[in-house]
């Protein structure tokens, strides 16, 4: 009897929605204007290449047998038809050619505007839960901000104060810390003294660590309160290290004592303040000079370093800027590790263009975050951030999360919510928006974030189509995945914002080149139908010199060709005709 009302019922929700949309229809269809969404979603991203000396295009859809830069249909090459936009223009036109120039650059533009911001922590207190247990929840305050001036001057400072512990241009330091705003601070005080920065994952076990620190010959170690004590009792095997910088935290006092004999440890505060007391000039780096060695999380093996300089950086953000629209009040909340080249990039895309990044972490993002205190609110709902960085493991989990509420509900909410689902999804496929439902509906779900995200930027691996339509659906948010890896510096394709197909990673970034070569083992050739398939090789200014002392394993999966710089990245896609990458596989099985 019950299902027979929840069916009467939403059957009535039904016809008039019906009714509403009928008499609606008009109105949407002149304001909106779905076919340009329509248009704007298929037109063609990237073309094949056909005489690379003439940079000349075939479209794919007018002439599909065109024939790519090889006549031996073993490979075809495709590249964007999109010119560079405002910021591209303006980074060459500025000479801006290293992430120091870049930080110079922005510091006098935005000189006085919000930068970089970490959410206060007020006190540490015990809070008794309903079955009596008792767990430590944080007091929060408001976020205090940096401006982008303050930033640049706390960079110098920093920089200043290692070089007078001894540090010297182009030698390493290694940079082992979770995401902050000191994070960032400290990598721009190693780039204005041409100092390569090694970023190492926070979450890397005991012999990764010391294999980085190792291989690249440190002597100085940046890190955290939290981690530090992890040292004591690696410092024995990383017998080079003679000074460690950390970064202090809010509430409780660092131990600074207790370490092997003849390291210091200096506090991150005491290190700019040294920097202030003695001043000294920069040591601007090259554009072939390395910014950083990043290693790999190790998931695979040995973590390996990846050297990427100042020049695939800045090829990257020039990329980035191009497929990604930024506006005047954007802010970006800062919570994948840094350590991670997609968060790096996208957070470094954020200082170019202005846009203030407020920090969290995951034990502190939403309301019902584990270290939130009852009745506080959650880092997001403070910064109310309108775009974010993820990786298709936590909207994964955001998806779990939405399905797992909606199936809690009655069974009326729950088929209420399942046709309002369809009816969006039904609309937005035509080209339409939805802000009634959205604004009934959907919008209590997108206040989980502080209810102004605009943008969720995915990369570090493909994301699912069914995650893909419901977060941007549920969230009512542009979700745009790409695709590339820390061998590209992160930059290979990136989604078309306008794009209304999911399960796809993009075109080719302006700064990059993608060819489809033949994977004979797997039958995967670029004369397949309806799409060409093969390995995806990418090419351009933004693809590294290759792997830090590992000659033979650089000479296996990189090359020179063309005057371009290629990468063999073992995935395997195919290329729609409107000239967007889908992956489809992989050549290691």
């Amino acid at each position: 009897m019950e299902s027979f009302w929840i069916q009467t019922a939403i059957g009535a929700i039904k016809a008039l929605t019906f009714v509403c949309d009928v008499i609606t229809f008009p109105v949407y269809l002149v304001l909106q204007r779905p076919w340009e969404t329509r248009q704007q979603s298929r037109r063609v991203k990237a073309a094949v290449v056909v005489d690379k000396s003439a940079e000349k295009f075939k479209f794919p859809e007018d002439d599909p047998e065109a024939k790519p830069v090889s006549n031996d249909k073993q490979m075809v090459q495709y590249r964007s038809v999109d010119p560079p936009r405002e910021i591209h223009v303006k980074m060459l036109q500025a000479n801006i050619d290293t992430l120091e120039k870049m930080l110079k650059y922005v510091s006098k533009i935005y000189s006085n505007q919000r930068c970089l911001g970490t959410r206060q922590i007020l006190s540490e207190e015990d809070e008794t839960q309903p079955n009596g247990r008792v767990f430590k929840k944080y007091k929060m305050g408001e976020y205090k901000w940096k401006t982008f001036a303050e930033v640049d001057k706390s960079a110098n400072s920093f920089g200043c104060g290692l070089r007078k512990l001894g540090q010297q241009p182009k030698q390493n330091i290694v940079l082992f810390a979770e995401t902050r705003s000191e994070w960032m601070v400290a990598a721009h005080g190693c780039f204005k003294q041409n100092m390569p920065i090694v970023t190492v994952y926070a979450t890397l076990g005991d012999e990764g660590v010391c294999h980085c620190i190792n291989e690249t010959e440190v002597s100085t170690i940046i890190t955290s309160h939290e981690l530090l004590p992890k040292f004591k009792n690696l410092l024995s095997q990383i017998p080079k290290v003679n000074t460690i910088i950390v970064m202090e935290d809010q509430l409780k006092p660092t131990d600074t004592t207790g370490f092997k004999e003849g390291v210091q440890v200096y506090k991150f505060q005491e290190v700019i303040k040294l920097g202030e007391q003695n001043a000294c000039e920069g040591v601007a780096p090259e554009p072939q000079d390395d910014a950083i060695i990043m290693y790999t999380s190790g998931s695979t093996g040995t973590p390996k370093g990846v050297q990427l300089s100042h020049q695939n950086c800045i090829a990257t953000m020039k990329g980035f800027c191009d497929m990604v629209k930024i506006n005047s009040d954007d802010v970006l909340l800062g919570f994948l590790p840094l350590a991670h080249v997609f968060e790096l990039l996208a957070e470094s895309v954020c200082l170019l263009n202005g846009v203030p990044i407020g920090y969290s972490t995951p034990l502190t993002l939403i309301d019902s975050s584990s270290k939130i205190m009852k009745g506080s609110r959650g880092d997001a709902a403070v910064l109310k951030p309108t775009c974010m960085t993820a990786v298709p493991l936590i909207l994964d989990r955001i998806s779990k999360g939405i399905n797992t509420q909606v199936n809690s509900n009655s069974p009326f909410k729950k088929a209420l919510f399942q046709f309002m689902y369809n009816y969006k999804v039904r609309w937005t496929n035509r080209g339409y928006k939805t802000p009634l439902v959205d604004k009934l509906i959907f919008k209590k779900v997108a206040k989980l974030m502080g209810g102004r995200v605009r943008l969720i930027m995915s990369g570090g691996a493909p994301l699912s189509s069914d995650t893909h339509e419901q977060i941007k659906i549920c969230l009512c948010v542009e979700v745009i995945q790409g695709y590339g890896l820390t061998e590209t510096t992160s930059a290979a394709t990136v989604m078309d914002a306008k794009d209304m197909q999911y399960g796809r990673v993009g075109a080719p970034l302006t700064v990059t080149d993608i060819k489809l070569v033949n994977w004979e083992e797997g039958n995967y050739r670029v004369t397949n139908k309806p799409h060409p398939q093969g390995e995806i090789i990418i090419g351009g200014d933004s693809v590294s010199k290759g792997y830090y002392k590992l000659p033979g394993k650089t000479e296996e999966e990189f090359f020179d060709e063309d005057g371009k710089r290629w990468f063999k990245t073992g995935d395997i896609g195919e290329v729609h005709s409107d000239g967007v990458l889908k992956i489809i596989g992989k050549t290691l099985i």
